[in-house]
């Protein structure tokens, strides 16, 4: 797909989002309107809408180098040759697949890294006790599991207090069982801050258990927003689970397994 003349667009800005005649619930935290970003002649974004409400959790699933990633980095304010509007409300963190950790610095250090305040040490001491890791504050990052790294990321981002927590695959990385155990944390830490977010993914599952609406981005543009009309908290035995799997899993042209029960 070529991409679109820069002479049509405008640079992607940020401004703030203020509607003073909506309710707390239904204020925007973020606003995105015709982000379209191009590699050369490789259009990934094409003019790209989106809305996240305060408190909504948002997947974003779609195949490998559909831009998901892209459009995360836009919405962060880390990819500056985007073009479109993208308007927040609040504060914003992000965690990467990878815990981005600085080496030389311990635990407590990387979490407080850019901040300041009388009472960051205690914030920093109440983001680590968060996600079960209290104990941990003066430790190096080379003396952590992977579950406990991402784990300090996650706080990382908490202690900043966001208003929209951006994630861009952050339990990809994780084995099986403590991507299940990061997935029951991000659970409980949303319920205890009310952040919205936005989760990039390619865990259909994950998605579906975390997630209050889905969007599948395809051919640069969201080809479908839905919500998941599931009570929380979800298991994958809920009713109505595995037909919302079925229908996301043929969606991406994903093959299903055949039941040989």
């Amino acid at each position: 797909m070529a991409a679109r003349p820069r002479s049509e667009l405008n640079p992607a800005t940020t401004a703030p989002d203020v509607a003073p005649d909506l309710t707390a619930a239904d204020l925007a935290v973020v606003t995105a309107r015709g982000i379209t970003r191009a590699f050369g002649d490789t259009t990934v974004l094409d003019g790209v809408d989106l809305r996240i409400r305060r408190g909504e959790v948002v997947a974003l699933l779609g195949a490998s180098g559909s831009g998901k990633s892209t459009l995360l980095r836009v919405l962060a304010g880390l990819d500056s040759g985007a073009d479109g509007e993208v308007r927040t409300s609040g504060r914003t963190a992000v965690v990467f697949q990878e815990h981005r950790l600085l080496p030389w610095k311990r635990v407590a250090d990387n979490i407080a890294l850019g901040l300041r305040g009388p009472d960051l040490a205690r914030r920093t001491s109440a983001a680590l006790a968060g996600v079960g890791l209290a104990d941990r504050g003066r430790a190096w990052p080379a003396e952590l599991s992977g579950g406990q790294a991402q784990r300090v990321a996650l706080a990382r981002a908490l202690v900043r207090e966001p208003d929209i927590l951006l994630l861009d695959e952050p339990f990809a990385a994780l084995d099986a069982l403590n991507r299940l155990r990061m997935q029951a944390l991000f659970f409980r830490l949303r319920g205890e801050h009310d952040f919205a977010a936005l989760l990039v993914t390619h865990d259909v599952n994950e998605a579906l258990l975390l997630a209050d609406r889905l969007l599948v981005l395809e051919d640069g543009r969201i080809a479908e927003d839905t919500p998941v009309p599931l009570p929380h908290p979800r298991t994958q035995d809920d009713p109505g689970f595995g037909a919302l799997r079925r229908h996301l899993l043929t969606r991406l042209r994903v093959p299903l397994v055949p039941d040989r029960s």
